[in-house]
């Protein structure tokens, strides 16, 4: 009698246990809610967001639509992304464009080189009650910024879509509530306890692509506020200001006029994760202007109900 020798059992990485919690997340409030909604924007956040969503619910179709809000401001590397992985993983792609709530006269037209960043937040709620979304899952992480890093990964929202972070419910040992009363609705943060680097690893481990302005490239920038500015329809030169060649990279991807690039020869995954394994400054720290503007800048957005 032959007997076949037993194989040692594959040991859970620490990716492997991040990617687990995730798709528990996702099934959790699934379960949990009539009509979530998964917001993605394509960058490198909200890529793995959905990779993940993709497989929790295999082999099945994803059970919700994926929603951008478009400030019309962003990278056209990025929207060409968004468009081109909405239509190859056969996902229903929503778009709430800020023009429209400009259009409506619910916000103020800040001009063609102001920022619209802040101005999302209308056109999301809108976009939520619109569709009677009551859930929302978004890409954001803890180690971002320190507003972030007090939320819980399910975050309930009152009827205007504002944020108590006082009225926060405990979530002891991974368990969750996910009740919406009604009037309510929740964001959930699967990527909550993900850092940068881990972001990274596992798009290496999966081999996800990415918009092409995360490696490293030559483009036109310009100094300003101590971060390199890419040229373009809606960051031109100012007196005093010069327009550089310089090969660099983008760590996170929001609007092209508040969104700064980095000095970086990284033009592959490997080499970025070699970069970021050094670094002791979280992306939008480094290079949003937008969370600059103050201490509570990211709090104050969230208690007015950005994401």
């Amino acid at each position: 009698m032959t007997t076949t020798p037993l194989r040692a059992p594959r040991t859970a990485d620490h990716l492997d246990l991040l990617e687990s919690h995730a798709i528990f997340i996702l099934r959790e409030v699934v379960a949990e809610c009539e009509r979530p909604v998964l917001l993605f924007s394509g960058g490198k956040d909200s890529a793995v967001l959905l990779h993940l969503a993709l497989k929790a619910f295999a082999p099945q179709q994803l059970p919700f639509p994926v929603l951008h809000i478009d400030t019309g401001q962003n990278f056209p590397e990025v929207l060409r992304y968004r468009d081109e992985q909405a239509a190859s993983l056969g996902v229903k792609l929503l778009v709430a464009k800020v023009q429209d709530s400009i259009d409506q006269d619910k916000v103020a037209d800040p001009g063609p080189m102001g920022s619209r960043n802040r101005l999302q937040t209308v056109t999301l709620l809108d976009a939520i009650n619109d569709n009677g979304f009551d859930a929302a899952f978004g890409g954001a992480r803890r180690d971002e910024d320190k507003a972030r890093a007090k939320e819980r990964i399910l975050s309930f929202r009152d009827g205007f879509g504002q944020w108590d972070p006082r009225r926060q419910r405990p979530e002891l040992w991974q368990l969750y509530q996910g009740k919406v009363n009604p009037g309510e609705h929740l964001r959930a943060f699967p990527l909550s306890d993900w850092t940068e680097l881990d972001i990274w690893q596992y798009i290496e481990r999966e081999q996800m692509e990415l918009p092409e302005i995360y490696f490293a490239h030559e483009r036109d920038v310009l100094l300003r506020d101590d971060m390199w500015l890419a040229v373009g329809p809606f960051v031109e030169p100012r007196p005093g200001e010069t327009v550089e060649r310089r090969v660099v990279r983008f760590r996170t991807v929001g609007d092209a006029n508040c969104t700064g690039a980095v000095d970086s020869p990284a033009d592959t995954i490997a080499a970025i994760i070699e970069e970021i394994a050094i670094a002791n400054v979280s992306e939008r720290g480094a290079t949003r202007a937008d969370d600059r503007f103050s201490e509570t800048a990211m709090e104050d957005r969230k208690r007015e109900g950005y994401f």
